[in-house]
């Protein structure tokens, strides 16, 4: 029987992520659930599990049409091995052999990597950075991940871990980060971190989707919050840009929804920081593909072999 389906999963600081596509990319069925349900490795690993077979059971497929399941991870993943290493923003997650277990369990070829890596990949090929050679993506969210391509191709590192833009160290005695360093970029433009900012400036609960639709409305104090963060992923950027003179930069995530003042703002202190000849080249977008990145960035890993 033909290989027609793919079965592909987002794991994020929030959200589960299940979703079926073809070998087109097309998503023909999904499901979000929320990560919280799943705080046990076990639980989550069943989670998985209990998702997949429902995907195959509802749509009336067999497993002998799935081409394989593809998993994009919030952390560092031996890509090549198939072992989560650890999640920065989930704990209990340690040296597992995350594509062992699931094929065990599963009976289908299984892959794994990185969820910004897969989301670098999918805007690589049909997105933000199609025709670019050597790109950054980033994604903007609980945490911040990144992934790079070099002539063409995902660099994924010595032992499969680049690409991990969140804990690029920009304050030798900053704040602290959930990775256990200090002074990483995602600990001063995390979502909780921008949240924890915004309530500070209105002196209130707000939510990172109000200060985004507030900026857009020209409030002077969102707006404010949305440069400061602007210029401190710029001043992060100016450094990565200096040692890869990239094409261009792909930014996703929640954090981007703010739109034209934060990537003004990113422009200006990239601009200001690095140096002439790079930072005159590169172009920076806002990512194309939105929340499906991750599953279609999952789907080519398995379409391809990567």
């Amino acid at each position: 029987m033909a290989k027609k389906f793919i079965i592909c999963i987002d794991l994020g600081g929030t959200n589960l992520k299940v979703a079926l596509l073809d070998l087109n990319y097309k998503i023909k069925d999904r499901e979000i659930l929320s990560t919280r349900s799943f705080m046990e490795k076990d639980d989550l690993i069943q989670g998985i599990v209990h998702s997949v077979n429902r995907f195959i059971k509802y749509n009336a497929l067999s497993k002998a049409q799935i081409l394989g399941v593809g998993l994009g991870l919030p952390g560092p993943i031996d890509a090549k091995r198939g072992i989560v290493h650890f999640f920065p923003n989930i704990p209990g997650w340690k040296e597992v052999a995350l594509r062992d277990i699931l094929r065990k369990k599963l009976s289908l070829a299984v892959y794994l990597d990185n969820d910004a890596k897969l989301m670098t990949l999918a805007e690589h090929k049909l997105g933000a950075a199609k025709g670019y050679r050597n790109v950054l993506c980033m994604t903007l969210g609980t945490g911040i991940g990144g992934g790079i391509i070099i002539n063409n191709k995902l660099y994924r590192g010595f032992n499969n871990a680049a690409g991990e833009i969140g804990h690029l160290p920009i304050n030798e005695k900053g704040a602290p980060c959930n990775c256990g360093a200090l002074g990483c970029l995602e600990a001063y433009v995390g979502n909780q971190r921008i949240i924890k900012e915004a309530r500070k400036t209105f002196k209130r609960s707000i939510t990172l989707e109000e200060l985004s639709w507030l900026a857009i409305k020209r409030n002077r104090l969102a707006i404010a919050v949305w440069r400061k963060t602007g210029g401190h992923l710029g001043f992060a950027l100016a450094g990565v840009v200096n040692l890869l003179n990239l094409d261009a930069i792909v930014i996703g995530g929640g954090v981007a929804g703010a739109g034209n003042v934060l990537f003004e703002s990113i422009k200006q202190a990239l601009k200001d920081q690095a140096m002439s000849v790079q930072a005159g080249h590169v172009k920076i977008f806002k990512a194309k593909l939105g929340n499906e990145a991750g599953l279609i960035g999952a789907a080519i890993m398995v379409k391809e072999g990567l």
